[in-house]
This record gives structure tokens, sequence and C-alpha cells, in this order.
């Protein structure tokens, strides 16, 4: 029986273990924290992804604990409410017609619970510096100095991959100039705002958003400019929320963080015996909701291919494929996201609103949309 070794304890990593322990092979996950991470940057739940969760035997749990959102809305910065995307039109295509919010430290701990009962333990507190594979295994390089031995490794240890340097391997793309501004309220903006989703894309040619809903609180997502500090930033947040709708007093805000975007893929996601998964693979902006969602894909995608016949090869046409579609699907879906919520032409902005709303009244148009947004069509062909 094979035995991985997987890097990484966050929903990528966790989702190729217990695809994996599912497969039958043997697994031993290394994670650098002392525990499950805390953060929650990544929230919402495609449509396949929710499949796969359920082949997982975790979908039940998910639906539980998240908010199911059936539609998603569109919005301008001026003249509010554009339009409303309606995923029930998806009901042919998936038997989870809706994206579902749920922030990834609430998976994660699901995720453990069903590892624990096929007896997958975490090793935490114990950071990956590297691997050397040759043509019968891999040795994984952990920081206390340690040396653990397996056939295969799926390298899910994030954005700074320590495997991916260690590797050489390359991770070409681009920064934004902007940051990218998370805060948290506990405010109910569905009391504010009229035509709210649980999901809603603010066009700005300066000052664009995302709001969304998660179980706990809404989150707002804004572009800071390049050139300013991060305590300047914070320090003006109150002023944009109070832009975005201003309730003659400081909105209630929980936590608030920057962080720099990047859109970068790796040259390959597959060396030697290594298999890149998630951040350590592919990085791309949050408009969409597609970075978690792609990172499951693929480590579901290399356990089904670990577990074939002929592992060698199964892993190298996964890796390829993975690839093709971080390129080809992430990457530019993503990056259309920004430019169409960002776009300064006013005609531009205007002609594209306009389709949003054609799109929106016409079933046949939304689903063609939605199969994309969605990510259905990056995974499998789809009947007109």
């Amino acid at each position: 029986m094979s035995r991985v070794i997987v890097a990484g304890a966050g929903p990528v990593g966790l989702s190729a273990a217990l695809a994996l322990a599912r497969h039958g092979l043997s697994v031993t996950v290394l994670e650098a924290g002392p525990d499950l991470a805390a953060e929650s940057r990544a929230s919402t739940f495609h449509p396949p992804t929710l499949e796969m969760l359920a082949d997982l035997g975790v979908v039940d749990e998910v639906l539980s604990r998240g908010l199911v959102a059936p539609t998603f809305a569109y919005r301008d910065r001026a003249a509010g409410h554009v339009a409303t995307l309606d995923l029930s039109v998806l009901a042919g295509d998936t038997p989870y017609p809706y994206r579902v919010q749920l922030e990834q430290s609430k998976l994660t701990p699901i995720l453990r619970d069903h590892l624990d009962r096929h007896g997958v333990s975490i090793r935490f507190g114990s950071p990956v510096t590297g691997a050397s594979s040759d043509t019968t295994g891999v040795d994984v390089h952990v920081a206390d100095g340690s040396t653990v031995r397996g056939d295969w490794l799926v390298a899910a240890d994030g954005a700074h991959s320590a495997v991916r340097r260690a590797l050489g391997v390359a991770f070409d793309g681009i920064t934004y100039p902007e940051r990218f501004l998370v805060a948290s309220t506990s405010e109910e903006l569905t009391g504010w705002l009229d035509g709210l989703a649980a999901v809603n894309y603010v066009f700005d040619p300066v000052d664009w958003s995302v709001l969304l809903r998660t179980p706990d609180h809404w989150r707002v997502l804004l572009p800071t400019p390049d050139g300013s500090s991060d305590e300047t930033e914070l320090a003006r947040l109150g002023d944009r929320l109070r832009q975005i709708h201003d309730p003659g007093r400081p909105w209630l805000v929980a936590h608030a963080s920057i962080y720099r975007v990047h859109q970068r893929v790796a040259a390959t996601f597959r060396h030697g015996r290594v298999l890149l998964a998630g951040d350590a693979a592919h990085v791309n902006n949050p408009l969409g909701g597609l970075g978690m969602n792609s990172g499951i894909h693929d480590a579901i995608a290399y356990a089904a291919a670990l577990s074939a016949a002929d592992p060698d090869a199964a892993t190298a046409h996964a890796a390829e494929q993975r690839r093709r579609i971080a390129l080809d699907f992430t990457q530019a879906v993503s990056h259309r996201n920004y430019e169409r919520m960002s776009a300064a032409d006013p005609a531009a902005r205007a002609a594209h609103l306009d389709q949003l709303r054609r799109t929106a009244a016409d079933p046949a148009l939304s689903r063609t949309h939605l199969l994309r947004a969605c990510m259905i069509d990056s995974l499998r062909p789809v009947t007109p």
C-alpha cells in the first residue's frame, strides 16, 4: 500500500488526506502550526466543490454549518442593484445549484474529525522545509531535522511553499498594485441596501468592493491604493464603510486585515514524486471565490491519480491537467473579474452592466454564465 505524505493541514491538504484515506492509501499529514489555522480568508464553496465534499462524506456537515446562497448579485457603486443571478438554472447540471458560504476555518475541523475516523493523525509543529525524490519515493525534510519517507508527497503548504522553493520550481506571475482590505462586521447590511444577495460584486473604477455574508458576519472587501501604509488604510476604513452606507454612527467592525494579492502559477505541478496543490501551485485574486475551490479540486484529482493502477502516468496527467485549468480558467476568470469590476471606461462599464441585466433576464444566458462562474465547465464538458 502506497504511503503519501501531505504537507499542510489547510482545506486543500486535509481534503487530499481524506480523499487518499478513503481510497485506502496510507497518509501522514505534516503541519507547521501548533493547531489548525483560525484564519477565515476563503469562504465560498461552489457547486462542484460541494459534489466533491459529498464524495468525501462531509457535505451534510458543511451544509448544516454554512449559509446556502441560491443567488448572487452585481451592483454598481453609484446606481445600486444591477442584476441578480439565480443558480437554480443549474439544477440539471449539479445536485447543488447554489453556493455555500462557510469560512475555511470551519471546514478544516470537519475534515480532521473524519480523518480521525480513518486513523489518520496530523503531526502539528512540523514545518516541511523541502523534499527530494528518487525513482522509488520521496524524502520529506522537517524543520526538526527529521526525514519522513513516503512514496509520494502532496505539497499543500501555501503560497510561500517551502517545498516548491526547495525544489526550485518557478512561480511566475504578477502582484496587483492594490492591496486588498477585508473587514468583518456584525452589521446587518440587508437593512441598508436594496436587492442584496449573500454575495455581491460592486463595480466602481476606484472603490469597487465585494459584500458577502458568512454564517457569523458580513465581510467587506475593498482595494487599497499602493503607496500608503497599512496603518493609514485601516485608520480610514470607517470613512470608507460609511460611503457604502452611513448609519449615522461608526460601523461595528469585528476584524480587519490587509494583504497583497498575486496571480501566479508554478512552472510545473509535478516534480519527481512531488505534487503541488492549492496555493503552493497557483494563487489568484479572490474575486469570484476560485482559489480554495480550485485547490480542493487539485486535491481530489491527485488522490484519484495516486490510487490508480499506474499512479506515475496518472499523476503526470492530473498535474498537467490541473495546471492547464489554473492557467486557462482560474487565472483568466479571476483576472477578468478584477478588470471588469474596476473598469474606468464609462462606455465599456455601461455595456457590461447592460449585458449582466440581459443575462439575468434570460435563463439560457444565465446558465451559460453560471456554468463558468461556478466552475462547472472547468471540470467537465456540459451539454447545451
